[in-house]
């Protein structure tokens, strides 16, 4: 049945005590997740709101194949909602770098400048494929759709006291420069097709979707994410910061604002 999504809030010392419109963060308290709970008719995907205080940890994730059995592995990508001056993402490397290179810079912290930081602001959106290496930096917020799964192999954390995972993520990391294809400024107003597989599809709209949208996403259930107007989904609204789960396409009402709607393109068996 068509839904609102429940929504989990989770303190992390690298968040936020003031968010951006339209979240609040109880006083005295770090908000650095709003996530929403996979419906069990979408078990593949996950959506997930960050705010950065700090700068997150070097990470990377293993492809379905590289994943332990019985686990997924973990594409995702980022829309970025509000920036501070200067705030960056860092995306893959500025060269090719060789796995032993790889470690010896994740132990003496010089990871740090081998990675390709690049200034973003609100609009941008970064696709990124099992393998990459990235950290996402301070003074962010984003909302992150991606493949359900919470396998992350940590490479360097700015010498906080959490455990790294070096062989595991070297194992798996891709050493060297990010697509640059696969990173794009999403212009303020019209439908955009962010993603189109392998594992997701997810497009912004503007106001109703359009012939050859509604089309791509006729073949089952999807998530609605709206951004700056409500929506409503099988008569209830679902407001901007909210996600909602639609059996079809046709049980939502836009009310003439953006929103994001999300797709799996590879079914759990």
């Amino acid at each position: 049945m068509s839904r609102v999504l429940p929504t989990k809030s989770v303190e992390k010392p690298w968040g936020q005590d003031t968010l951006p419109p339209p979240f609040s963060a109880p006083h005295g308290k770090r908000i650095g997740e709003i996530w929403f709970e996979p419906p069990p008719e979408l078990p593949e995907l996950l959506v997930k709101y960050l705010f950065t205080s700090e700068n997150l940890s070097v990470q990377v994730h293993p492809s379905d194949a590289q994943a332990p059995a019985g686990s997924r592995g973990k594409e995702e990508c980022w829309l970025v909602l509000t920036a501070e001056p200067g705030a960056k993402l860092a995306i893959g490397f500025t060269e090719p770098v060789s796995p032993e290179k790889m470690r010896a810079a994740a132990l003496d912290g010089s990871i740090e400048q081998l990675l390709a930081w690049h200034e973003v602001g609100p609009g941008d959106f970064v696709y990124l494929p099992a393998n990459t290496v990235h950290a996402i930096g301070a003074g962010l917020s984003l909302i992150e759709v991606q493949q359900n799964s919470d396998i992350t192999y940590r490479l360097y954390d700015y010498g906080r006291p959490r455990e790294l995972h070096l062989d595991d993520g070297i194992a798996v990391a891709e050493g060297g420069p990010h697509d640059p294809k696969l990173r794009r400024h999403v212009p303020d107003r019209g439908d955009v097709t962010l993603a189109d597989g392998p594992h997701f599809r997810l497009d912004r709209i503007d106001g109703e979707p359009d012939a050859a949208t509604a089309a791509r996403y006729a073949g089952g259930p999807l998530l609605v994410i709206p951004v700056d107007a409500p929506v409503t989904l099988a008569g209830q609204a679902v407001e901007p910061g909210g996600c909602g789960m639609a059996e079809r396409l046709s049980d939502i009402a836009f009310s003439g604002g953006r929103a994001l709607i999300a797709q799996p393109l590879m079914r759990s068996g």
